[in-house]
Formats: C-alpha cells, sequence, structure tokens
C-alpha cells in the first residue's frame, strides 16, 4: 500500500487513515470538537505553520468531514464547521482521548474531564455492541469478509462456519438472558 492511495484500498481503516491519518489532522480534528472554528484559532492553538494547516483544511473540506462558511467578506475569512460525516468521527476521537487518559497521563490525572449534558457526570468513553449492548472486548470479536472485500487478500480466507455458528448460538443466548432479566425486573415493578 501507498500512502496515497490508502483511500483506494478495499479496507475501511486504510480509507479511513487516508483522511484523518496524521497528527495534524488529528489534532485540527480535537479542536474542532472542542469548538474552533476559525483558521486563527487552529494556528494560534496547535503552533501549525500556515501552509500545513491549510492543506490538512482544504483536504478535510475535500474529504466532506468539514464545511468552509465564510463569516467576514472584506477581508474574506472562513470558519471550518463539522459535518455529519466529521461529527460521525467523535466516537473514534474519544477512543484516543480514553487511550491516553489511561496510559499516557502524568500525576496530575487526566487533562481535561468529558462532562455528558444529560445526566451531569463525568464519563468514560465505553465502545458497545450495537445488538447486544455488550461491552466490545478484542478477544470476543470476529471478523469475516464483507460484501466490499477484494476476493484474493488474506481477510477475504474463507471463514470457519462452525466458529460463526457458535458466535451467533453465543449472542443470541446473551440476547435472551438480557431480555428475560428486562421482563422480571418490570413484573417486579408493576
Amino acid at each position: 500500500m501507498k500512502w496515497g492511495e490508502l483511500e483506494e484500498e478495499p479496507c475501511s481503516m486504510a480509507r479511513t487513515i487516508g483522511v484523518i491519518g496524521d497528527r495534524w489532522t488529528l489534532l485540527i480534528l480535537r479542536e474542532c470538537f472542542l469548538r474552533t472554528r476559525r483558521f486563527e484559532g487552529f494556528q494560534s492553538s496547535l503552533g501549525i505553520t500556515r501552509h500545513l494547516l491549510a492543506e490538512r483544511l482544504k483536504k478535510l473540506v475535500r474529504q466532506g468531514v468539514l464545511r468552509r462558511i465564510p463569516y467576514q467578506d472584506s477581508p474574506k475569512r472562513h470558519e471550518y464547521i463539522l459535518t455529519q460525516k466529521g461529527l460521525d468521527l467523535y466516537p473514534i476521537m474519544m477512543a484516543i482521548v480514553h487511550w491516553g487518559d489511561i496510559h499516557m497521563v502524568d500525576a496530575r490525572g487526566r487533562p481535561l474531564l468529558h462532562e455528558h449534558r444529560k445526566c451531569g457526570k463525568d464519563f468514560h468513553p465505553v465502545m458497545v455492541c450495537s445488538e447486544c449492548g455488550e461491552p466490545l472486548l478484542a478477544k470476543e470479536v470476529h471478523t469475516h469478509p464483507g460484501p466490499g472485500a477484494r476476493r484474493n487478500s488474506p481477510s477475504a480466507a474463507p471463514e470457519n462456519p462452525k466458529a460463526k455458528t457458535e458466535a451467533k448460538a453465543k449472542t443470541e443466548a446473551k440476547a435472551k438472558t438480557k431480555a428475560k432479566t428486562k421482563a422480571t425486573t418490570r413484573r417486579r415493578a408493576a
């Protein structure tokens, strides 16, 4: 794989890295989520050169991650606003922050706390299965080729049907147990 061709690879991770996979882009996105919108704001927060910042912002606009909106006519100036595609990067950014909060903090602790406005509590981001709601652990995830896989790639190797059946049975059993627990709780409450 060549760096400039990552966006063309039949791999979701490679394509994503082709868009956001350098340190300046990730830091620009961090600033976007911290509500920085203007070129000067990015530059002063990051200490990045104007040329490099302009290049990264153009790429994020071209990729549909940011929108460029004029806020002043003379001289012409723009704000950079996250699109829905950009907002959908939030879980990735929070996963990186969480890893840093666990493995890269000093004795003083986390540099930023994140509060969930709905409940008013500081939180740690947790990734869960969209189907059963259980936390996801690397050891408990099986991958298999999807419809966009390249036929001759190593990731498109024939899948193990027995393992797939066993994993599906476990997921279904967990879902049934969870449903029974909810039903019991509802009956007790009534």
